[in-house]
């Protein structure tokens, strides 16, 4: 699904304004760019969340000849959910899922060259779950966590034992979908000792592996959010 948006696009959410931009200014090595979308209603954040759709992975982000920038995955759970993490004093950056930790850095670099050493969260949902997991461990102590929501299977042997970033896995426990069970889960939190937050309640619609099934926390997005947000602030 492509959802278009406005580059100067305002939208209230918590009774707080946001404001979305496409943000080209992060690099690679070599100078080449890495694209993302910025959400932010504070010019002084306490942290930041780096968020990274399921599935494919790739948002397509680009601004078109009329002023808009457009991208693929706006149903996501995490990029339809961007808004209610940048809720307060937090911002959000959505880009496409990857498990290239100098991809990941370059992104992390120019966060703090605007914003200062603030804390910053990797979340990732579904497939992009094998992006943290990989992220976790190229790039631990790096950032200050990472979140694993509707997490693949292969999240029961991701051992956090000896990880120094913060991990928090999230899991629906009546999430459908066969490539993401809930009681691989609940076995890593139970073998490895990474907290796990359980979600009930919502609906499913739809294919079980899509984003408006309990795998996607559809209509509990909002408790979904914040009890993440919960967790990030705590110290």
């Amino acid at each position: 699904m492509k959802w278009i948006v406005s580059l100067a696009f305002l939208f209230t959410t918590l009774t707080c304004w946001s404001v979305e931009e496409l943000v080209t200014s992060a690099k690679f090595a070599d100078g080449e760019s890495i694209p993302y979308l910025l959400t932010t209603n504070t010019s002084k954040p306490k942290l930041a969340f780096i968020i990274m759709p399921g599935g494919s992975g790739d948002m397509h982000l680009r601004l078109d000849s009329s002023g808009t920038v457009s991208f693929e995955f706006g149903g996501n759970f995490l990029i339809r959910s961007r808004n209610l993490f940048a809720s307060n004093d937090a911002i959000v950056i959505s880009t496409d899922s990857s498990g290239d930790p100098d991809r990941m850095l370059g992104i992390v670099d120019d966060v703090h060259h605007r914003y200062g050493n603030i804390p910053i969260y990797i979340v990732g949902t579904s497939r992009s779950t094998l992006a943290t997991m990989r992220l976790a461990n190229k790039l631990d102590s790096k950032v200050a966590g990472f979140v694993h929501t509707s997490s693949m299977s292969q999240i029961d042997w991701f051992d956090t034992r000896e990880l120094k970033s913060r991990q928090l896995i999230v899991h629906h426990i009546d999430d459908g979908c066969r490539l993401t069970p809930y009681r691989s889960a609940k076995s890593s939190s139970v073998s490895y000792g990474t907290q796990l937050i359980t979600m009930e309640g919502g609906q499913a619609s739809g294919d079980p592996c899509q984003a408006f099934g309990y795998h996607g926390y559809n209509g509990i997005e909002a408790e979904t959010v914040t009890q993440i947000r919960n967790w990030a602030y705590q110290k």
